[in-house]
């Protein structure tokens, strides 16, 4: 199981990269989609493999909950991925004009810290349904309990990313021009 999260993993940036570069560097815009399509396939293909393995009745292992985990977050995380690496390669090849900078402080600094939180909080929450539904699917707790060794993680670095937004709602950055007024 190990292996097909790693592979996973892999072919996300593998597609990613060709996708983007046939679209700018090749100038094969078509390709590029086609190959960009691909990419949330492949969470497609590690859910079905995680769910056929756990049906055909192998031992759940704390891989099967790693890709839950995964996919939670890849689920949420993939898509600006792909937006962020797109600007980029647009940037690069198609001379495409740059992002405008992002001037963070005061209220923006504060909303744009809790939207990062509750973006997380988002995949939280796809991740740790992934992982019951595979508790389920297993027959219980008992054989489920491999599964639910990542909850621990998942849920301290929910609370640890907390202390960002929590801070910044506090003590928000000031602008770098000062007061307005």
């Amino acid at each position: 199981m190990l292996t097909l999260i790693l592979a996973c993993d892999v072919l996300f940036w593998v597609l990613l990269a060709a996708g983007l570069a046939a679209r700018y560097a090749f100038g094969r815009p078509r390709l590029g989609g086609a190959l960009l399509f691909c990419v949330p396939l492949v969470d497609v293909v590690l859910l079905a493999a995680t769910v056929l393995s756990i049906r055909d009745g192998v031992e759940p292992t704390l891989w099967h909950g790693l890709s839950a985990a995964y996919l939670g977050i890849t689920v949420v995380y993939g898509h600006r991925t792909v937006r962020w690496a797109d600007a980029r390669f647009a940037r690069r090849y198609a001379e495409a004009p740059p992002p405008p900078p992002v001037k963070l402080y005061g209220r923006a600094a504060v909303t744009d810290a809790w939207a990062g939180w509750f973006r997380f909080l988002l995949a939280y929450a796809i991740s740790v349904g992934l992982i019951f539904g595979l508790v389920a699917l297993v027959g219980g707790i008992d054989r489920g309990a491999p599964l639910l060794v990542w909850l621990n993680p998942l849920t301290k670095v929910l609370l640890y990313t907390l202390i960002w937004p929590v801070v910044t709602t506090l003590r928000p950055a000031r602008s770098p021009d000062g007061p307005v007024g």
